[in-house]
């Protein structure tokens, strides 16, 4: 399957390829053996790699690029270093999440992976916020590709000279709270899956993107994502929609630094931080796996005849079975019993079709309480 761009990976024409759909649109949901890819992932005892080549690429040089970035942006750039990974957001004036960008300094520019759907839009609105300053904004999203993989191939032997020239971010979320963060987790951050959840992504120019991947073993997005889910690790445009706000997500915690300056939709940021709570929760929920099936993204989550939130992300994870993420309303009790209803509508030809209920445990990612920190004792970073 295409995505909605047109695109469509070259890596698809692999033996026992199968398209992904949705988010994913463009590159494999997995070539032939979904869990196998999983488990090479997980054990990352060799270099295996993920096409994420219908993500997006924008970058920014010039010799304001880092100070601009954090007047805008959530995240402070000022002294990112040559080669270093962090994470922002662009907020609306009510600090709602309009982009998300995964930035790596490398070159004189910094490179902004980003959602293939969400570059052109993202270069746009870069454009028009230069004003004087002395940066340059460009969309690369046609020229260059993105791998992702598990282990570092900078320190990989099996990464082929292609990957290992290419500009590699490094997920933050394995690090714990970043510099500035705040944590809005039920667990101790030792405690945290995250701690364990190592992901590169690699940028390269397009035209090398099979010589990138010579000599290695392919996952595809299904994998990658039982991965993500299992981690507790949310992706914007996915994850969210039009009215999340970064604390419903946890991204607090890597994304948003709370003693920058202004920047648009800080003051809902604080707000929220310091006196109220985000209205809605990202959660993990354990699947009942009886149904042999999984629920589709976007089914809702009940609690008893209420829907309560939405699934956002499932996956069949190679030791968990069935997981999910879910954004729930923040007023949904910890251990409220918690049914995915998927489906009981009408089928193409008009017939009433069955729904599919699966019985949901839940697991606390951002807490109920999560906000309100002023006047609150707080043990370190973390909420309680």
């Amino acid at each position: 399957m295409t995505s909605p761009s047109g695109y469509s990976s070259p890596l698809l024409r692999r033996p026992g390829a199968f398209a992904a759909s949705g988010a994913d649109a463009g590159v494999a949901a997995h070539y032939g053996n979904p869990i196998a890819e999983q488990r090479a992932l997980a054990r990352r005892s060799k270099l295996t790699l993920v096409d994420y080549s219908h993500l997006g690429i924008v970058t920014v040089a010039g010799p304001d690029r880092l100070s601009w970035l954090t007047t805008l942006s959530t995240q402070v750039l000022t002294g990112l270093g040559e080669g270093s990974s962090t994470e922002l957001l662009l907020l609306t004036p009510q600090g709602r999440i309009e982009f998300s960008a995964y930035a790596v300094e490398q070159g004189g520019r910094v490179w902004l992976i980003t959602e293939g759907a969400q570059a052109a839009p993202l270069a746009d609105y870069l454009k028009r916020m230069k004003f004087m300053l002395e940066v340059e904004v460009t969309d690369l999203t046609e020229s260059y590709a993105v791998l992702g993989s598990t282990v570092d191939p900078r320190t990989c032997k099996d990464a082929s000279p292609a990957l290992a020239a290419g500009v590699i971010w490094q997920d933050p979320w394995a690090a714990g709270v970043a510099a500035g963060g705040y944590s809005y987790s039920a667990v101790e951050e030792n405690q945290h899956p995250g701690a364990d959840y190592h992901r590169y992504l690699t940028i390269i120019p397009a035209h090398r993107l099979l010589d990138a991947v010579d000599g290695c073993q392919l996952a595809g997005s299904w994998a990658a994502d039982a991965l993500r889910i299992e981690a507790w690790r949310p992706r914007v445009g996915v994850d969210s929609d039009e009215k999340t706000i970064p604390h419903e997500l946890d991204l607090m915690r890597t994304a948003v630094h709370l003693e920058k300056g202004c920047y648009k939709g800080q003051e809902t940021v604080a707000r929220v931080h310091n006196l109220g709570h985000p209205p809605r929760r990202l959660t993990f929920l354990d699947l009942d796996g009886s149904e042999h099936t999984l629920p589709a993204v976007g089914t809702p989550v009940m609690n008893g005849a209420k829907q309560v939130g939405v699934i956002t992300s499932v996956a069949l994870h190679h030791e968990a079975g069935p997981i999910a993420l879910a954004l729930l309303k923040r007023s949904v009790a910890p251990d409220a019993e918690l049914r995915a209803i998927d489906g009981g509508d009408f089928d193409a030809q008009g017939n009433p079709a069955p729904a599919t209920e699966y019985a949901c445990s839940q697991t606390l990612i951002v807490a109920p309480d999560a906000g309100q920190v002023v006047g609150r004792r707080t043990k370190g970073q973390f909420l309680r």
